[in-house]
């Protein structure tokens, strides 16, 4: 299956597709595999487990609340409850049931939020997700995970089966190019992904962003010779300081890049830290140059997902272009 996305031609899947599959293998060893929707199993690519495992899917039609609430029960009760449902829909209309059912009440129900970001496109700002990173960061108690590829997705349903505390994954639709990581580390919550190591500047993206920012550092490397790391900050809470805190000490300016408000997400997570953590340095916050790539405080432009990520200079050229004037910045051109 090959997709294309800033002209490259793109081999993966699309990450719900390897969520299906790792899912279906999971369940075929184990019972207690539930999986929950609000009339989703198409868009959510469960058909096949649903034909598979007609007794370890349910429907609960267009009830985002009592999908949460069902989930939560079917995890206190000992079940590995996926609730899965648009990110939209599943972070905002089921907001309380996720913070009190799930978050406070320590039920591990694996949340899915599918068609995530801007993904629906041209529908709009009624069903693009730009607020669920920001929203579940304030609530106790949720891992908040945005696979970047293929790879990552599979690892990710993994070790959400096996968790005991609440979870929150988040996809999109489109086709995604699997990732030769820098960093062979196996794959962790809570630990970033170096897939590029550079020494100039840093893009730190999540999911789907972080392929752009890895043609960006490719684009810049060829035609200016600046290089840049790039990770794959999967995880938004809990953050990986550790990482955070090398990146900066190693490179002057820092991108983050995510499909997400510019607000409350994983741009303002970074510069938070940052700005508190001591800097071996300068003895106080990191001095370094620092900015968010993502959605600015209005409703997005109509379009396609590409086109809103390329207004929006979620590209590779606009990415590139960030992190020249960056530099000017650093080097005081």
């Amino acid at each position: 299956m090959e997709a294309v996305i800033d002209n490259k031609t793109i081999n993966g899947k699309a990450n719900l597709e390897v969520f299906s599959s790792t899912l279906q293998e999971l369940a075929a060893g184990d019972r207690n595999i539930m999986v929950v929707t609000s009339d989703s199993r198409g868009s959510g690519k469960l058909v096949p487990f649903g034909q598979k495992f007609p007794k370890q899917i349910v429907e609960i039609g267009i009830a985002e609340q009592n999908l949460v609430g069902v989930a939560a029960g079917l995890a206190s009760a000992g079940k590995k409850a996926f609730a899965v449902s648009p990110a939209c829909f599943l972070t905002a209309r089921a907001l309380e049931q996720i913070k009190n059912d799930v978050a406070y009440s320590d039920n591990p129900v694996k949340l899915v939020g599918i068609s995530a970001g801007v993904s629906y496109g041209a529908l709009g700002s009624t069903h693009h997700s730009l607020h669920d990173y920001a929203v579940l960061r304030a609530i106790n108690n949720i891992t908040i995970v945005a696979p970047a590829d293929n790879y990552e997705t599979a690892e990710a349903i993994k070790l959400a089966a096996a968790m005991v505390k609440p979870v929150y994954l988040r996809f999109g639709k489109k086709n995604m190019s699997d990732l030769d990581a820098f960093d062979e580390s196996p794959f962790q919550f809570g630990k970033g992904r170096i897939i590029r190591e550079g020494s100039d500047v840093a893009f730190i993206a999540t999911g789907e962003t972080v392929y752009p920012a890895l043609q960006a550092a490719k684009k810049l490397e060829a035609e200016n010779n600046i290089h840049a790391t790039v990770i794959s900050m999967h995880t938004i809470k809990p953050l990986d300081y550790e990482l955070l805190a090398s990146t900066a000490n190693k490179c002057k300016a820092i991108i983050t890049v995510e499909e997400h408000s510019v607000y409350g997400g994983l741009g303002e997570a970074c510069a938070s830290f940052l700005l508190q953590h001591k800097s071996p340095s300068t003895g106080g916050g990191w001095g370094g140059s620092f900015k968010i790539i993502g959605i600015p405080d209005e409703y997005t432009v109509t379009g396609s997902q590409n086109e809103i990520f390329s207004h929006y200079g979620i590209s590779e050229s606009g990415l590139a272009n960030t992190a020249l004037e960056l530099m000017k910045r650093v080097n005081n051109v």
